[in-house]
C-alpha cells in the first residue's frame, strides 16, 4: 500500500481547518484523520489494545463532541477476557470512558479451586484531560500532546480477591500519557506513565502481600502508517507483581489496525500476557471492534 505522502496530509489538514472555519462557533462532529484518535483499550479509553494514549476519544476536532463504543476479546492459553464499553469525547480536550470486564477462568477455574468457569468481573471509569500540545497538528513542533488521567476500577469479589492475597477488591490508577503523530514519517508514538496498585489491571485485586504502595510502571506503543487507512505496531506494559502466589509479567502485543470508514475500525493482535495466577505463557489473539463519530 502506497505510503501517506506529506503533500497529501498537508492538504488534508488544510481542508479541514477550511472546514472548520467555515463553521466556527457551532458544535460539531468529527474532523480527526482516519485513526489518529487510537482505538479503544480493554480498560475504555482511547489509545492502543493494552496501553492508553494522550489521544481524545471520538473524532472530534476542537469545536466538537465525539463518542465510540467498543467490544473486544482476548482469548490466550487458559483464560479469556471480554470487554465492552464506551468513551465520550468533548472539544478534543476531555474524555469519560466506561467499561466493563469479564476474565472466564474458564476450566482453569477448578484447578485455582474457584469453580469451573468462574469469571472474574470488574467495572472501570475513567477521566482523561488534555493538558499540552496535539499529537497531530502541530507538526512543526516536537512537543507532543501530553494528557493526565485517572481510571477508577471495581471488581466487586473482596472475599475471592483476598483469598488470593489481595488487599482490597477496588483501586485507582493514575497516569500521564504523551503522543507524537510524525505525518511526515507515518509514524504514531506514545509513553504512557501509570501509577497503579492494580494486580492484573484489577482483575486480581489492588495491593497484596508484597507490597501495597503506588507503583510506576511504563506503557510503550510505536505504529507505522501503511496507509490512511491501515497501521501495524507493537506495544509494551509493564506490570506491578504484588501477589505472592503468583509473579505478575509484563504484556506485549503485535496489533494490526483498519479504519473501514470514519465510523468504524477493527483492531487484531497477537498478545503475550505471560503468566497469569501460575499459569504460565498466556499467548493468543485480541480481537476488538469499535464504532463511533
Amino acid at each position: 500500500m502506497k505510503r501517506l505522502s506529506s503533500v497529501a496530509l498537508a492538504a488534508t489538514l488544510l481542508a479541514v481547518g477550511a472546514s472548520g472555519a467555515a463553521h466556527a462557533g457551532e458544535i460539531e462532529t468529527g474532523g480527526k484523520l482516519l485513526l489518529t484518535h487510537g482505538v479503544s483499550t480493554v480498560e475504555g479509553s482511547a489509545g492502543g489494545g493494552l496501553s492508553t494514549w494522550a489521544v481524545i476519544a471520538g473524532a472530534e476536532t476542537n469545536r466538537g463532541v465525539g463518542a465510540e463504543v467498543h467490544g473486544t476479546y482476548v482469548d490466550v492459553k487458559d483464560y479469556s477476557l471480554r470487554t465492552y464499553g464506551a468513551a465520550v469525547g468533548w472539544h478534543d480536550r476531555l474524555e469519560l470512558s466506561a467499561a466493563r470486564q469479564e476474565f472466564d477462568t474458564g476450566a482453569t477455574g477448578a484447578k485455582l479451586g474457584l469453580g469451573k468457569g468462574f469469571t472474574f468481573k470488574q467495572t472501570v471509569l475513567g477521566a482523561k484531560v488534555r493538558v499540552l500540545g496535539d499529537a497531530v497538528y502541530s507538526q512543526d513542533s516536537w512537543v507532543p500532546q501530553v494528557s493526565v488521567g485517572a481510571q477508577y476500577k471495581d471488581n466487586s469479589q473482596d472475599a475471592i480477591v483476598r483469598a488470593v492475597g489481595a488487599k482490597k477488591d477496588s483501586g485507582v490508577d493514575f497516569y500521564v500519557a504523551a503522543t507524537k503523530v510524525l505525518l511526515d514519517k507515518s509514524l504514531v508514538l506514545n509513553g504512557t506513565v501509570r501509577l497503579t496498585k492494580a494486580n492484573q489491571s484489577g482483575l486480581l485485586g489492588f495491593g497484596g502481600d508484597k507490597g501495597d504502595s503506588y507503583k510506576p510502571q511504563f506503557e510503550g506503543s510505536a505504529g507505522y502508517l501503511l496507509s490512511k487507512r491501515l497501521v501495524v505496531g507493537a506495544e509494551y506494559r509493564t506490570k506491578p507483581s504484588n501477589l505472592g502466589f503468583a509473579k505478575e509479567d509484563d504484556w506485549k502485543d503485535l496489533f494490526v489496525a483498519y479504519a473501514v470508514n470514519r465510523h468504524l475500525s477493527v483492531t487484531g493482535a497477537y498478545v503475550d500476557l505471560g503468566d497469569i495466577a501460575t499459569f504460565k505463557n498466556q499467548r493468543g489473539f485480541y480481537l476488538s471492534l469499535q464504532a463511533g463519530f
